[in-house]
């Protein structure tokens, strides 16, 4: 499912010469970095003007959504991480730590259902 894009980020890194910057840490912090960029679109939101604000930063988020998946996209490879089987199997423990009777419509943590 992400081969072909990881691929492609990867050639567009390569060419670069940027894989030297690359670690699985300075990943991570870049992972963590762009999700505080995506955050600040929509810092200062309320319920009320949320989805206003969504519309309005429309591009900014895609953007930061798309460094976010660029990043994580890398670290799996750098890691040697199958990242749809982890999200795969992710979901499947989540299915049962949050089971739709109890969970639906329920924000508790799975320790509270």
């Amino acid at each position: 499912m992400f081969d072909d894009l990881t691929n492609r980020i990867i050639d567009f890194r390569d060419e670069r010469d940027w894989k030297q910057f690359h670690s699985p840490k300075n990943l991570a912090g870049s992972i963590v970095i762009e999700a505080a960029e995506l955050l600040e679109t929509l810092q200062w939101s309320s319920d009320a003007t949320i989805a206003a604000d969504v519309e309005a930063n429309r591009e900014d988020i895609a953007r930061e959504l798309a460094d976010i998946a660029i990043y994580c996209l890398l670290m799996a490879h750098e890691s040697g991480i199958d990242l749809e089987a982890a999200i795969t199997e992710k979901l499947c423990e989540n299915a049962a730590k949050y089971p739709v009777g109890k969970a639906r419509g329920s924000r508790a943590k799975y320790t509270e259902l």
